[in-house]
């Protein structure tokens, strides 16, 4: 599919942030504030003058006022570091919910984008893939549609390995997004307590299908696992297909308890919802985005 927004959906994005609720900063001026004073253009405070401060920062008003020289302090503003991991792996491979992950995906870059955020895509499956930097401004997210659109989903699901070659690289703490269905055999939780201990504030979008959470067949059927090609043939009794789904909805629920314990934010992306209510509804309610 062809991942294009229209003219009127990227201004919606335009007026949205994206949202971190620790304080951290990139290297880069953007029109992020932070908690830090610097040379920005909005007033924050005035503190004494101290010798070898920038005489230039003097507030000359508050001087003729109070007989006090006063340093003038501004809100600096700074640009946030933004890690968007996608999940290309074969489990996601279904049309409906590998579309909504690159949609979801490519809607959080632009809003990055827009703003001068550095923003930096990263696939994986088993392996972290290439990062790819779109640069900084609006214009950039072309680029980022390209390359979402090559992208392909096979291979297996290793979140631990993959984060773990994410963290060997020097990187600054910043927002670490992970989309993703989480259908990893060995667990999710090691991979994202892995960005926790980072220092990195972590963000999951759950992407999910009917598809995942419904048999959808009865009788005896021949299951292929979509990521080994392991196959195993079962008798789909109407009790069968209910335990699946029960078994689906407890991996489901696990995981949003699991972002809960550890502080990771949430959001459930169904392939199934319009995209436009995912990204200006779910996020907001999930605090993701203002």
């Amino acid at each position: 599919m062809a991942l294009r927004f229209d003219d009127e959906f990227l201004r919606k994005l335009e007026y949205l942030h994206v949202v971190s609720r620790r304080a951290l900063a990139g290297q880069n001026r953007a029109d992020r504030l932070t908690p830090m004073r610097g040379r920005g253009l909005q007033f924050a405070d005035h503190r004494p003058y101290a010798a070898g401060d920038d005489f230039r920062h003097i507030d000359w008003k508050a001087y003729k006022r109070l007989n006090r020289l006063l340093l003038r302090l501004f809100d600096e503003e700074r640009d946030l570091p933004i890690d968007l991991l996608l999940d290309v792996s074969r489990s996601m491979s279904e049309p409906a919910k590998f579309d909504m992950a690159r949609r979801v995906t490519a809607a959080i870059c632009y809003i990055g984008l827009a703003h001068l955020d550095r923003v930096t895509l990263l696939p994986f499956a088993e392996a972290l893939g290439q990062p790819s930097l779109p640069g900084r401004g609006k214009g950039r997210i072309f680029r980022v549609f390209e390359q979402l659109e090559r992208l392909e989903a096979d291979g297996a699901t290793s979140l631990r390995q993959s984060f773990r070659t994410f963290a060997a690289r020097p990187r600054h703490a910043g927002l670490a997004v992970v989309v993703s269905d989480f259908l990893d055999p060995e667990g999710f939780e090691t991979g994202l307590k892995m960005l926790r201990t980072l220092g990195h504030d972590v963000f999951v979008v759950h992407v999910a299908s009917r598809g995942d959470r419904d048999a959808r067949v009865f009788g005896d059927v021949r299951f292929v696992d979509a990521e080994t090609g392991e196959t195993r043939d079962v008798d789909v009794t109407p009790t069968l297909a209910a335990a699946y789904a029960h078994a689906w909805d407890a991996h489901a629920v696990a995981l949003e308890r699991f972002c809960t314990r550890y502080d990771i934010g949430y959001v459930r992306a169904d392939a199934e919802q319009p995209f436009e209510d995912v990204i200006l509804k779910a996020f907001r309610l999930g605090r993701f985005l203002a």
